[in-house]
């Protein structure tokens, strides 16, 4: 079964407030999205990689692909306005393997061999993962007004989401059958979307970092240029 690393790189740059979307921004002499392909490159479990990214971009994939030598990048494919429509694209270029997906978000830069390679042996034992960290804070939630607590769960049970997420292709697939037939589906979150829809489906956690950070607002930059440098 193959392991497939699924990129998403479809984001914009408007909470970065840049024209240029946040996965070409050049950091530490390489682009946000060249640094995280090299680290899907180099896993040793990672048979392929497919890039969704706006179409607009399409060629501008291309070139940092060429140019850094990624050979594990077999397809460059377009995605759609929100983030699941990447998802979708990605599904529908494997229309009938069954395989591994490792869906990341290009933004996170310092996902590491580690995050990858436990989700990859997770779906030897489970149909999805999840790679999150503990959340340091309480977390309160309001009312539909949003103006007055309404509640505050347990820290103790609550986790922070980040990628990569895992999923064997056919628990996914299945999934976004399903969602697709509702009128009133939305999602940010692919594990979401199998926790909504295959209600009975596991889905594993697997341990983060609280440095695996995603690229969101202007202020990151510097951080992150440092850390790179560092």
């Amino acid at each position: 079964m193959k392991n497939i690393g699924v990129i998403l790189a479809g984001g914009s740059g408007r909470r970065l407030g840049s024209e240029l979307p946040k996965q070409f921004i050049i950091i530490a002499g390489k682009t946000v999205l060249a640094h995280t392909l090299t680290t899907f490159e180099e896993n040793e479990h990672i048979d392929e990689i497919v890039i969704v990214v706006h179409k607009d971009y399409l060629n501008e994939t291309r070139k940092i692909v060429t140019a850094e030598g990624f050979h594990k990048v077999k397809m460059i494919i377009p995605g759609g306005k929100e983030r699941y429509h990447s998802t979708l694209a990605a599904l529908n270029a494997y229309p009938n393997e069954k395989c591994k997906f490792i869906i990341h978000d290009a933004v996170r830069l310092f996902v590491t061999q580690h995050m990858i390679d436990d989700t990859i042996e997770a779906l030897d034992h489970y149909p999805a993962c999840t790679t999150a960290i503990p959340s340091t804070d309480t977390i309160l939630q309001s009312d539909t007004s949003g103006q007055f607590v309404n509640k505050i769960p347990d820290r103790s049970t609550l986790f922070q989401v980040q990628t990569p997420q895992g999923f064997l292709v056919e628990t996914l697939r299945e999934a976004y059958n399903q969602a697709l037939t509702d009128p009133h589906f939305f999602s940010t979150d692919d594990c979401g979307v199998v926790k909504r829809y295959l209600p009975d489906t596991v889905i594993k956690i697997i341990e983060g970092s609280p440095s695996n950070v995603k690229l969101t607002y202007k202020e990151d930059i510097s951080i992150i240029e440092r850390r790179l440098l560092s």
